[in-house]
């Protein structure tokens, strides 16, 4: 057993070598999900679902993800992270990469598994849903809760329908019967009714079960073609109810350690047609057990008491059964391992004992007791010789009976007894005896590997010359018949073998490779020396037919001739169409049920039998139309009287004339390889494929040649149709442009209207504008006049404010020249003070002197120099007293320059002021006698220079008084030249008032 661990993967290979399941258990790969984190732990599969070919299943882990595994293709991958535990699946929907998904939030949503992307998202359960049934077409699906069902619609996603119950009564389970409009709703209290889906019409209720056997149904199961319905809850006990007569027919009752039914589900067959006869059943130890619930034998089993199952899914074809086991991994089986075991053949009644070796001796073949006389024979008693004959016949009929012995437990003759009194096998079994009778070995892998070639080149345009309405038919066709030429090179060239395969492809569309083994079979064993004479019909098989015809019934047969019908128009047609054109769909497979069960020839006399029967309307035929038409078209004509007569062929036709001396026994197809074909002549099969192929490449030339033909002449017919288009274009454009030339003019001729009346309203605008302009000019002026009129009202505020401030400086200057003159007074009266002190001193010492002069002679050197010095001290205060005065003077000197200066420039600034109004006022006056009068008025100003003295003066006061005066001079000039500016702007703006107002006159 392989086992797979998912890990943190997306994608890969679910095994890594091929599988080979052991018959004891049937695991083809265990498959595990574990995390490798740093505590790993193992992530539990919750639910597992079928796609509707059954190679895909899907499966949802409690953590949300959700994975695809590809069991044909070998591959898994991870489509979806949902992030939460999912409770129900199904991947069986119209679009088949899509798939439903129950979420433990109570919501449905829709995944693709290409794209990974999500689809809808339906909401609407108020409880965890844990079923989810599709439609047999796809397009519909209803969702299961505890309290609720409902029907939605896959196409738009929207709610149809919804079922609404008492609290009391709860739901178990709400479904589709497979392949029918019908739901079934089974609920709690094991009331079971079915509804038309609809319309929800209810068509039926099922009556209650026997009180003897009374349960409470929890799962439930329904066979494929829907007639029978398995039913179990907690108990061993199983009921099958038959929906169609509405009724209980069978109680089955499980080993007693089956206490209850978890799971139940039906095992399907490729030939049961529907009728599902293996039933699987989950009990509550985790085994799963196969039983038969016809015969009500155990088959088979899965899972053990260790390694328990939760739940199961078979697939749809019956291949694969996927189980999540009670550890949360999932394993998957293999049905064919399972069941080897079963429909293996029993083994062979014949025994076969060989001799010892002639030169080994027994014992007892050494010890012989030697006695006087004869030697003693042991005698042959009664008993031996009886077993000896009854050991013969049952030889005999031991080799007979493996002679019809058939797999699965079937016998031939037996087989062929049922035929004969029922005329047919039963509809439901009748699929199972075909392929018991034929023993088809279901060679999966060389089928596999014949398709795996593809479509053959012979039938790729199939659908040209057999336009089949049905898209999966005729794909299932295409895809058969390509296998058998891949098979055999022969069939790639057989002209007719689309019409030997098709019945049996309609009626095997659902398992090719059923249908693939049955046409071989056919081939091998009914089809023997068909290809002798290829291309050609089978002279020599259509001999055979017209000689037992001939001897059978010679007017029919001379009565062909005579209207030159051949053997290859009354015979060959319905060889090569295996009846399917002159019968019925019952009748054939009536017909082929004999065919089947007896020797080759037994279809070569149905073609005579045919004949025969149909002799009559034949012998009424005279134109060879009307027999065309006759062996192509079904006719009025009983089977069961054409299969009597075939059997009477069969025994009263003369063995050198009978099919059966030149046709080989049933042959079936070796198991595990098919067997080569080659009952063909070889060089003209090459030859014709050589051929062909020529032609074909020849055609593949032509086509090319043709298809650059065609493209030329699309390119010609396209430049055409262009050229056309460029001079209808260009007509269109020679028409608009005449067009758009007259509406031009007319727009000129509007426009210079227009022009005129705007050149008019232009002038309006203007003399408007003039008139603004003058107001606006006049505004400007005022504003300029104004804004003058402030700069003069400024410039006399700063005159009057530097006059002020030149005033403090005067003002200042005059107290620093008084504390001056304080303080040279003070000097001058410490000078008296101490002149009166040195008085007193001289005075006291004259009399000192008068006093002493008894010592004037001692002393008179000394008096001379007090004398000396008395002197110098008086001439030092006489000059500070003379410097004081001049001083004094010159300060009185300065003011009286000042204020003389300020009164000049004060009645300058007046002058000049008058004049400048007077000329605002007066703008037309001439300026030169003004100029003039200012010279005059000038001359009669006062200068400074007049009144100061320089020679009167100290130095430092007349260099401080010079300074004063020159920055007076420097301001006076600028206000001066200010003023001389204004006045220049005035006559100025004076002159524009002028000229404006001589233009406004004119």
């Amino acid at each position: 057993m392989q086992s797979t661990d998912l890990g943190n993967k997306e994608s890969g290979k679910i095994w890594h070598r091929k599988p080979s399941p052991a018959t004891r258990d049937g695991i083809i790969v265990n498959i595990i999900h574990n995390t490798s984190d740093y505590h790993p732990k193992v992530l539990r599969f919750l639910n597992v679902a079928f796609d509707g070919t059954g190679d895909c299943l899907i499966a949802g882990d409690h953590q949300g993800n959700i994975y695809v595994f590809d069991l044909y293709g070998n591959r898994f991958n991870l489509v979806q992270r949902t992030a939460q535990a999912c409770t129900a699946l199904a991947f069986n929907l119209r679009r088949k990469s899509e798939f439903l998904v129950a979420l433990a939030d109570y919501s449905i949503k829709c995944f693709d598994t290409v794209t990974k992307e999500l689809v809808s998202w339906m909401r609407g359960h108020e409880s965890s849903v844990f079923s989810i049934s599709v439609h047999a077409s796809g397009k519909y699906a209803i969702t299961t809760s505890s309290d609720t069902a409902q029907l939605w619609d896959l196409d738009t996603f929207q709610r149809k329908r919804k079922l609404n119950i008492r609290q009391s009564v709860g739901i178990q389970k709400v479904f589709f019967l497979p392949l029918s409009n019908t739901i079934l709703s089974c609920f709690k209290d094991n009331s079971i009714f079915a509804w038309e889906c609809d319309t929800l019409f209810c068509k039926y209720q099922l009556p209650a079960p026997p009180e003897s056997s009374s349960i409470l149904y929890k799962v439930f199961a329904v066979t494929r073609d829907g007639r029978i319905l398995a039913a179990g809850g907690k108990s061993n006990h199983l009921h099958l109810w038959c929906l169609e007569a509405r009724q209980l027919f069978r109680i089955i009752q499980m080993p007693t350690k089956v206490r209850a039914i978890r799971h139940l589900e039906f095992l399907p067959d490729s030939f049961d047609a529907g009728s599902n006869q293996v039933l699987g059943v989950l009990s509550q130890d985790g085994i799963m057990r196969f039983i038969n619930i016809q015969t009500c034998k155990l088959l088979f089993e899965i899972g053990s008491l260790n390694e328990g199952i939760s739940s199961s899914a078979i697939s749809p074809h019956g291949r694969y059964i996927a189980s999540i086991m009670e550890d949360g991994s999932l394993n998957i089986y293999s049905v064919q391992a399972l069941t080897q075991e079963i429909n293996k053949p029993p083994p062979p009644l014949v025994k076969v004992i060989e001799d010892l070796p002639k030169n080994k001796l027994s014992s007892s073949d050494l010890k012989r007791k030697v006695t006087s006389g004869r030697v003693q024979q042991p005698a042959k008693s009664r008993e031996s010789k009886i077993q000896t004959r009854i050991l013969k016949q049952d030889l005999t009929g031991d080799f007979e009976s493996k002679k019809n012995e058939l797999p699965d437990g079937l016998n031939k003759k037996r087989l062929q007894i049922l035929l004969k009194g029922y005329g047919e096998y039963p509809t439901k079994y009748r699929m199972f005896i075909w392929r018991s009778l034929l023993q088809l070995p279901e060679n999966h892998t060389a089928f596999s590997t014949l398709i795996d070639k593809g479509t053959h080149v012979a039938f790729l345009n199939l659908q040209k010359k057999y336009p089949i309405k049905s898209r999966k038919l005729l794909r299932v066709l295409q895809r058969t018949l390509s296998a058998l030429a891949h098979w055999s090179v022969i069939f790639s060239d057989t002209p007719y073998l689309p019409l030997l395969a098709f019945p049996f492809v309609k009626l095997f569309q659902n398992n090719q490779l059923i249908c693939f083994e049955v046409i071989a079979t056919l081939i091998i064993n009914w089809c023997q020396h068909w290809f002798e004479y290829f291309p050609n019909p089978p002279i020599n098989i259509l001999s055979m037919i017209e000689n037992v015809l001939a001897f059978h019934d010679t007017e029919l047969l001379q009565h062909f001739i005579d209207h030159d019908i051949t053997s290859q128009l009354y015979a060959w047609p319905l060889l090569e169409t295996v009846f399917s054109e002159v019968l019925t769909r019952e009748e054939w497979l009536k017909l082929f049920d004999n065919i089947f069960s007896n020797h080759p020839s037994f279809l070569l006399m149905t073609v005579v039998a045919y004949n025969m029967c149909s002799r009559v309307p034949l012998l009424n035929c005279n134109l060879k139309d009307d027999f065309e038409f006759f062996f192509h078209h079904r006719n009025n004509l009983d089977i069961n009287v054409v299969i009597r007569q075939v059997y009477h062929l069969m025994e009263t036709t003369p063995t050198d004339i009978h099919p059966d001396s030149m046709l080989n026994v049933f042959v079936a197809l070796t198991k595990g390889q098919y067997p080569v074909f080659n009952q063909y002549p070889k060089f003209i099969v090459d030859y014709q494929t050589q051929e062909r192929e020529r032609i074909r490449n020849d055609e593949l030339d032509y086509l090319r040649e043709r298809q650059t033909v065609e493209d030329m002449q699309a390119k010609v017919d396209q430049q055409r149709v262009e050229d056309e288009a460029w001079y209808q274009k260009q007509e269109l454009l020679r028409k608009a442009e005449e067009t758009r030339r007259e509406m031009l003019l007319q727009e000129e001729e509007k426009m210079i209207q227009q022009r005129q009346r705007l050149a008019a309203v232009k002038r309006e605008l203007k003399v408007k504008e003039m008139h603004l302009q003058d107001a606006a000019r006049r505004r400007f002026l005022k504003l300029q006049q104004d804004q003058q009129e402030m700069e003069l009202r400024r410039l006399d505020d700063e005159i009057g404010r530097k006059v002020y401030m030149r005033d403090r400086e005067i003002a200042a200057t005059a107290r620093e020249l008084e504390m001056r003159q304080l303080e040279l007074e003070s000097q001058k009266r410490l000078y008296e003070k101490n002149l009166t002190e040195n008085q007193e001193a001289v005075a006291k010492e004259m009399r000192a002197d008068a006093d002493a002069y008894r010592q004037k002679v001692d002393l008179e050197e000394h008096m001379f120099h007090k004398l000396i010095e008395a002197g110098e001290t008086q001439s030092q205060k006489t000059q500070k007293w003379k410097e004081a005065e001049g001083k004094e003077f010159c300060l009185r000197s300065a003011k009286k320059a000042s204020a003389l200066s300020d009164a000049s420039r004060k009645w300058f600034l007046k002058q000049e002021i008058n004049a400048a109004v007077e000329h605002a006022e007066n703008p037309c006056h001439k300026e030169e006698p003004r100029f003039q009068n200012e010279q005059e008025d000038s001359s009669c100003l006062p200068r400074t220079s007049q009144l100061n003295d320089s020679s009167e003066m100290d130095p430092s006061t007349q260099i401080s008084l010079n300074r004063r005066a020159v920055e007076w001079d420097t301001t006076g000039q600028n206000l001066i030249k200010k003023v001389r500016n204004l006045r220049q702007r005035l006559a100025a703006q004076a002159r524009h008032r002028c000229q404006t107002a001589h233009l406004l006159a004119a």
